[in-house]
């Protein structure tokens, strides 16, 4: 290896990132452990695990005998990440955390931190994804001064890294890693790109990793954890109650406390209903909700949206894209969801249309459509409009047949008596 590369390891406390900053170190480098404070605890009355996590990476650096820092980006991520989210919210949309995260403050303020303030060569996280770069490749990327001029050198980017799931397909994360900078994914490695999680619990428990091994998967909000989301969401917004209308005959069915509580898809409360009903549309000039019965409600399906300005990883779309304006791979809105066929149609403007083989239930604006062909990640785009419902297209039918019905009435002669 020459001389010893210096490698800063993102540390959440939690076993996937402990067993990367082991691995690194097995591996030879010099690492660094740093920890990230990313929501103020004392904002709310929620139950907040940072002083834990927080210790427990600690413990994991001391063990492996390695520095460890702390970083806050309290200010950032509610500047780049919670304030977007609530904007989001209260234009009806459904926004995602995890991906905004990722974006802004883990492969950006933290990567400039690790590369700039401690001098690394590299950043490592424990996600599961894996890059088109042999771990010797990061340590050659130069960090090039932004450009000044207006626009980049195409040829600038000559060979643009790759991201591509991880072997273990079930915890792969590149969904939520699907919006970070081609600048960031050079200079990072994935020490667990080729590992199960089964194996990864493995080697955390041969390293005596027990403390970090007993703790539950972090689910909830990114950084913010697991809460009831709609008290949580009314400490910041002003509540906007409206009508919960059935979109069937128009009916009030019942009243909410803002549209930005609920999302497409689940279950309105609504009380002295036999059967649930669920959330299918939101006007945000009226306050409306609009419910229908059944899981499965033809006004829950969709085949069809449209994405704001697209991130592709690589920087440019891909050339047949360029070339024919249309592409074939496959999309997923929601982290594990299975992969589903659809035909990509470049707009003018970088945002792309994306027709699905098959009507897919509760597509949610707000949230990001992530694109793949074969095991590649080819980046995502927000949705911001989607396409008529099945339940819409039914009626749209209905109404044509019922008026060709009505002219060939018209038309047929009165018999003759």
């Amino acid at each position: 290896m020459g001389f010893i590369r210096h490698v800063v390891c993102a540390m959440s406390g939690g076993v996937d990132s402990s067993v990367a900053a082991l691995l690194l170190k097995r591996r030879g480098y010099s690492v660094t452990g740093v920890f990230m404070k990313n929501w103020d605890s004392l904002d709310e009355s929620g139950v907040c695990n940072t002083e834990t996590d927080c210790e427990d990476a600690y413990r994991v650096c001391q063990s492996l005998d390695i520095p460890f820092h702390q970083v806050s980006y309290i200010k950032e991520y509610w500047h780049e990440v919670f304030s977007k989210l609530l904007k989001d919210y209260e234009k009806g949309r459904t926004p995602n955390p995890d991906i905004l995260c990722n974006k802004h403050i883990k492969f950006n303020h933290f990567h400039k931190y690790a590369i700039d303030t401690l001098g690394a060569d590299a950043m490592a996280t424990g996600h599961y994804a894996r890059t088109s770069q042999e771990d010797d490749e990061v340590f050659e990327q130069k960090t090039t001064a932004p450009q000044t001029t207006l626009f980049r050198d195409r040829f600038e980017i000559r060979n643009p890294v790759r991201m591509y799931q991880a072997a273990d397909l079930f915890k792969d994360q590149t969904f939520f890693l699907s919006q970070i900078s081609q600048d960031a994914l050079r200079q990072t490695m994935f020490p667990l790109a080729g590992l199960t999680k089964d194996f990864v619990k493995k080697i955390a428990a041969e390293a005596g990793f027990h403390h970090v091994l007993k703790k539950k998967e972090s689910m909830g909000i990114c950084f913010i954890g697991e809460r009831n989301f709609e008290s949580f969401i009314l400490e910041y917004l002003e509540p906007k109650p409206g009508n919960l209308v059935s979109l069937e005959d128009g009916a009030v069915m019942g009243t909410h406390k803002g549209w930005f509580t609920m999302t497409l898809g689940q279950r309105a409360k609504i009380g002295g209903q036999k059967d649930p009903f669920f959330v299918v549309d939101k006007d945000i000039t009226t306050g409306d909700v609009f419910v229908a019965p059944t899981t499965n409600h033809p006004a829950l399906f969709r085949d069809m949206m449209r994405t704001d300005r697209f991130h592709w990883v690589t920087v440019e779309p891909p050339a047949e894209l360029v070339k024919t304006q249309m592409m074939e791979c496959r999309f997923r809105f929601i982290h594990q969801m299975p992969l589903i066929p659809c035909t990509v149609t470049l707009n003018m403007n970088g945002s792309v249309w994306i027709s699905l083989s098959r009507p897919v239930r509760a597509l949610t604006p707000g949230q990001f459509a992530v694109l793949y062909k074969g095991d590649e990640c080819l980046g995502s785009g927000k949705i911001m409009q989607l396409g008529p419902s099945e339940f819409t297209l039914q009626r749209g039918r209905e109404r044509l047949l019922a008026a060709a019905q009505r002219q060939q009435e018209q038309q047929t002669p009165e018999p003759a008596s």
